[in-house]
């Protein structure tokens, strides 16, 4: 009698689970012990060494005082320019956006993660994907500033696990990282899961044959 309560429980629980929702972190930068220096930014999204999962890194909200210097050179597969929206996806080896800049005092914007690796991960993939930002003294990208990374330059990442979940790693105490919005139940998936208890306070009532 227990094993045929809860097997349909359990399904409805199962069908009630909503899928992940995209994760967006923010960025606050404080440039301001570098400001007026002719430099540069990098973002890149790229996929691990064996398989990846597709996924996606949308750049929003960039505002800064700074000023933005030319044309970026883009690399992969990147659509947008900045200070719009500009969308990484993991689809090559290398995936990169690389913008000229002439610092300010501060610098600001979200990175929305996103895709079937970070919304309903397959279970098969042996590699995630990172997103990794970095800034640069010189116009060329080879002096990193404001990090203690000295190999990548990295001053923040964010990698994307197997299982969805996003890990952050910051090397910039110059650089504020918060997510900022995280998966929440969908209003279907609440309405099924409240369905599926009532269901099953009611099979315990007693009488019930």
């Amino acid at each position: 009698m227990i094993l045929r309560i809860l097997s349909p429980l359990a399904m409805g629980l199962m069908l009630a689970a909503p899928a992940a929702a995209d994760v967006t972190y923010s960025f606050s930068v404080d440039t301001s012990s570098i400001s007026g220096t002719a430099g540069s930014l990098d973002f890149n999204f790229n996929p691990g060494p064996f398989t990846s999962q597709l996924a996606l890194a949308d750049i929003q909200n960039f505002s800064t005082d700074g000023t933005l210097v030319g044309s970026p050179v883009v690399t992969g597969d990147v659509s947008g320019t900045l200070p719009s929206t500009v969308t990484l996806d993991n689809g090559s080896a290398l995936n990169d956006y690389f913008q000229a800049f002439t610092f300010g005092s501060s610098l600001n914007f979200d990175v929305r993660l996103y895709g079937p690796a970070v919304n309903s991960p397959d279970g098969v993939s042996t590699s995630g994907s990172a997103f990794a930002f970095s800034m640069f003294s010189d116009a060329a990208g080879t002096q990193p500033a404001l990090t203690s990374d000295t190999t990548d330059g990295f001053a923040a990442t964010l990698q994307v696990n197997l299982n969805g979940s996003t890990t952050p790693a910051n090397f910039s105490s110059q650089t504020s990282l918060a997510l900022s919005q995280t998966a929440v139940p969908e209003p279907g998936g609440l309405a099924v899961l409240a369905f599926v208890l009532a269901a099953f306070a009611a099979s315990l009532r007693p009488g019930r044959k």
